[in-house]
Parts: structure tokens; C-alpha cells; sequence
């Protein structure tokens, strides 16, 4: 606990960070602009020491943009306020530019992580309304409003999102990645209420509630690594409990017109409230012992074709060599190992169901499709042949292991072209499956599993499980998941159901029939 206090509270950074702070203090003629400084001065450089570090030559940059915060209360000059508070913006769109690239390396999984990408990118708006205010630009707001704005992304957008990807790397339940997105859609909400529906600032402010009170209880839940660290982080949380109510209050008499808060009240309680306790104690509380992320980063073989396959080889004649490899064959019909490893001995019909409510963007889809014949699926529910041809591919131009390219067509036009492999991770061998998309590849990578003499692959399983989309050395896991049912109707003849996902709700649902020639 020690070491990690003295680490951070005593880095170069910091130590400039605070002396600056109290320079500003002595020289501000408006106590309450000190809310803003503290979060640029202290605890912004404080909390990306914690979760990015800073490199030997990263140092100076951040002295930089601390001394120009700090010469913005000094230099009257116009010109030179909007040179200043553009260093700051560029170093708001440096911090982002990590969000984005932490980002990148995972796509959408974890919620605590997501939550601190967030965050960072968020201080890019805290750091643009800031240099609308220090620049006089005209944002159709009082200058007071502006900055306040500025305030509010770098509380409510920027510290308290990574505060609650702390906590869920020390948490984890389903009511955290329940609240997690509630708490990132507010701020946004709550700014655009701000510019432009007082109503929407209304119903945003209810929403905050709900998600902060409901966090409230997490983390009173939560086993922190000392007693000092959950008194004070309970603290912080707790401390927003209290100021969320007056902005209630506050939003109440923007979107009713009924008698509530003033900003001056506003800054003097709920502004000083959320600086001195939520953020200070806040900080300090994560500083004690941050929390290590948990996420792996992913490293299973991607194949490195990108846009239409060119060059397939020899037909092979099925998409595995050898089933056994993925799952115990043992409780499984020989209709379905067969299929798997002699799949060009079999014809397949489907029927295509699009969910209403995707109707119209399969439509605008499949205009797209047409052109790069893949996914190119159809719109009718029809029962249709889809003939199949299965061809090798060069491992050297794939990538991986003994790919091979499993090519289907409707009427001659191209549905779908999909390059199977497979690889190992903890002793579990997966379907490592690539659809070449333009400058990109969609990676499938599932889990096999048998119940009651049915095959179930899945991309909702463990460890590599899901569906990735490449793109240059980024791999960026998506919110879509996909789950195959395979069962015995008779000797030679098999039922599958393909069912897809996107962010948890249904919208693609592929009926197969597939009989052996």
C-alpha cells in the first residue's frame, strides 16, 4: 500500500501536477474554476499513471500540457489562450487515441475494460469544451455553461467510468455488466439534454441515479485488497449518491420550469462535493492498490487473407480431417461425423429468416453483399439449394493450419465463403473459421460440444470463443454471437439451426437440411 501511494504520489508528474495546483490557487480569482484544474492538474495525469504508465519521454509532454493549463489562468492574451488550450485538446485526443487503441486489441468483451476505454475517449470532449471556453467560441451557451460542460467530461465522463472498470476488475456479476452501459450512455445523454432537450437532461439525470445507486451496492458488495481502499472508494461512490440528487433537482427546473437548484448552488455544493470526495478520495482510494486487468490479449492464428480468395487448390473433401480432434465422437450419430468429414458428399437446402425488426438493414446489406459475394444471404424465407465446393488453400498465402475454403452458392451467385481451420489453446481444440471481407477478415472461432447425441457449435464458450473481426494487426472482438444445432433426423439425413446474434438480441435465424448424395 505504501510503496503504491509513494510511487504515484511522488512521480514527477504528480509532484509538478500539485505544485501548479496550488500556484493556480493563489493566483484564480474565482475559487470555483480550481474544480476543473484539480481534475487537469491532479487527477487525469494521477489516474493514466495507473493505467497506462508513462514512458521516460511521455514525461515532458505532460509537463507541457500541465504548465499551459496553468498558464491559461496567468496569460490574458487571446491568442495565446487559444495556443494553450490547444495543447491541452491535443493532449485530451493523445489520451483518446489509447482508449480507442485499448480498445482494438479487444473489441466488445469485458466490461470493465470497455468502461476505461470509454472513459478515455470521453476526455477528448472534456478537453474540446474546454477549448471552446478558453478560445471565447460561441457555442450558443453562456461561457459558464460551457465550462461546466468541460467539467462534466472529466467527472462524469472521464473518472467515473474508470472507476468502474476498476471495480469490475475486482467485481464481477451480472449487475455490473448491467450497469456499465448505463453509465456510459448518461453522460452522452446528459450533454445533449444540456444543448439541446431539457427534458432529455431530465430523464438522463434519472438514469444516472439508477445506475450510480446501483453501484453503490456493488461495490458495498465488493471485497477490496486493504480495508483503508474500500472505505475510501465506498466513499467516493457514496459521495455521488448525495450530489446526483441536487442534479436532479437541477434538471427539474431546467425541463419543468418548478422551483430547484440554482448553479450557483450547483457549484458551490454539488461542484466542491464531487471534487474534494468523489474525486480526491476517489483517486486516492485506487491508488492504494490499482487493480490489474485480467484480460488476455487474444492470440489465437488469424488468417491473413484479406478481400476475395484468390488461387484455391485441390478438392478436399470435408471441412475437418478429423472430428474426433474437437469433440468425443463417441455419443454422436455417424451421420454428423460423416458430414463434417466428408461434406462434399452432401447437398444442403436452407431457409433464411431475417427478424423483423432487421429487415430493413439486411435490405441495405444485401446490396453490399451482392457485390462482395460474401454473407450474401437471401431475403426470401424460401426453402433454396445451396450447392458447395470445398478447395484447399495455400497455408503459406492463409496463414494457418491446413485451411481449407468452403464455397457455397445460390443460383450460381456466390452466399458464402468460408475458410475453416482449427487451433489449440488449454488443451481445447477450436473451429478457427475466416470470412475474407474487403481490407478485413471476419474470424469465427468456435466451441464444439455434444448433448443427447447433438452437435452444438458455439461461439458464446470459453477462453478463444467469438466472433473477431481483423483488421491489420488489430483484432477486434464483436458484439455478435452465433450458436449451430445439429441433430440426426434419420440415417444420411441431418437438421441444422443457425442462430445469430448481435448485442444479445436475435436477427438471423438459418434453418439447413442436409441429406447425403
Amino acid at each position: 500500500m505504501k510503496v503504491n501511494l509513494k510511487k504515484h504520489l511522488f512521480s514527477p508528474i504528480t509532484l509538478v501536477g500539485i505544485f501548479l495546483f496550488i500556484a493556480s490557487s493563489l493566483i484564480i480569482d474565482e475559487p470555483y474554476l480550481l474544480m476543473l484544474t484539480a481534475a487537469q492538474l491532479i487527477f487525469v495525469p494521477i489516474i493514466l499513471q495507473l493505467l497506462i504508465g508513462v514512458k521516460r519521454e511521455q514525461v515532458i509532454f505532460y509537463w507541457i500540457m500541465m504548465l499551459s493549463v496553468f498558464l491559461l489562468h496567468v496569460i490574458p492574451s487571446s491568442t495565446w489562450q487559444v495556443i494553450l488550450a490547444l495543447i491541452y485538446l491535443m493532449f485530451t485526443l493523445f489520451v483518446a487515441f489509447h482508449g480507442l487503441k485499448r480498445f482494438l486489441k479487444r473489441g466488445f468483451t469485458n466490461w470493465a475494460e470497455i468502461s476505461i476505454d470509454v472513459g478515455m475517449m470521453y476526455l477528448l470532449m472534456g478537453g474540446g469544451w474546454f477549448f471552446a471556453y478558453s478560445a471565447g467560441i460561441d457555442t450558443g451557451f453562456s461561457p459558464l455553461i460551457t465550462w461546466l460542460t468541460a467539467i462534466h467530461f472529466h467527472y462524469s465522463a472521464f473518472l467515473l467510468p474508470i472507476f468502474v472498470g476498476f471495480l469490475g476488475r475486482i467485481h464481477h456479476s451480472a449487475g455490473y455488466r448491467l450497469v456499465v452501459p448505463m453509465i456510459l450512455s448518461a453522460p452522452m445523454l446528459v450533454a445533449i439534454g444540456i444543448t439541446f432537450w431539457p427534458l432529455l437532461e431530465f430523464l438522463s439525470v434519472i438514469l444516472y441515479i439508477i445506475s450510480i445507486y446501483t453501484v453503490i451496492v456493488l461495490v458495498c458488495k465488493t471485497h477490496f485488497y486493504t480495508k483503508l481502499q474500500g472505505v475510501l472508494v465506498r466513499l467516493s461512490f457514496c459521495s455521488l449518491g448525495v450530489t446526483i440528487l441536487f442534479s436532479l433537482l437541477y434538471a427539474t427546473n431546467s425541463a419543468f420550469g418548478v422551483m430547484g437548484v440554482t448553479i450557483d448552488f450547483m457549484l458551490m455544493f454539488h461542484g466542491v462535493f464531487n471534487c474534494l470526495i468523489f474525486g480526491m478520495i476517489g483517486v486516492l482510494g485506487w491508488m492504494i492498490h490499482p487493480p490489474k486487468t485480467k484480460q488476455a490479449i487474444w492470440d489465437f492464428p488469424v488468417s491473413k487473407i484479406r478481400g476475395k480468395l484468390k488461387g484455391s487448390g485441390t478438392h478436399h473433401p470435408g471441412l475437418v480431417d478429423n472430428l474426433n480432434d474437437f469433440v468425443d465422437i463417441k455419443g454422436l450419430p455417424k451421420t454428423i461425423v460423416h458430414f463434417y468429414e466428408h461434406t462434399d458428399q452432401y447437398q444442403l437446402f436452407a431457409a433464411v429468416k431475417w427478424a423483423t425488426w432487421f429487415k430493413p438493414l439486411a435490405l441495405i446489406y444485401k446490396l453490399i453483399s451482392s457485390h462482395i459475394q460474401q454473407l450474401n444471404l437471401p431475403i426470401s424465407r424460401k426453402w433454396t439449394e445451396m450447392t458447395c465446393d470445398i478447395r484447399t488453400v495455400d497455408q503459406m498465402q492463409d496463414g494457418r493450419r491446413n485451411p481449407r475454403a468452403w464455397v457455397r452458392k445460390v443460383n450460381g451467385q456466390t452466399v458464402f465463403v468460408a475458410i475453416y481451420s482449427q487451433h489449440e489453446t488449454e488443451g481445447r481444440t477450436y473451429m478457427n473459421i475466416a470470412l475474407p471481407l474487403p481490407y478485413s477478415t471476419m474470424m469465427g472461432i468456435l466451441q464444439l460440444d455434444t448433448s443427447h447425441e447433438k452437435l452444438i457449435l458455439s461461439s458464446e464458450g470459453d477462453s478463444d470463443a467469438g466472433i473477431y473481426l481483423a483488421v491489420g494487426e488489430a483484432v477486434v472482438k464483436l458484439p455478435l454471437s452465433e450458436r449451430f444445432l445439429i441433430t440426426e433426423e434419420k440415417a444420411g439425413y441431418l437438421l441444422a439451426h443457425h442462430k445469430m446474434r448481435i448485442f444479445g438480441l436475435p436477427f438471423l435465424q438459418i434453418d439447413y437440411k442436409i441429406s447425403q448424395k
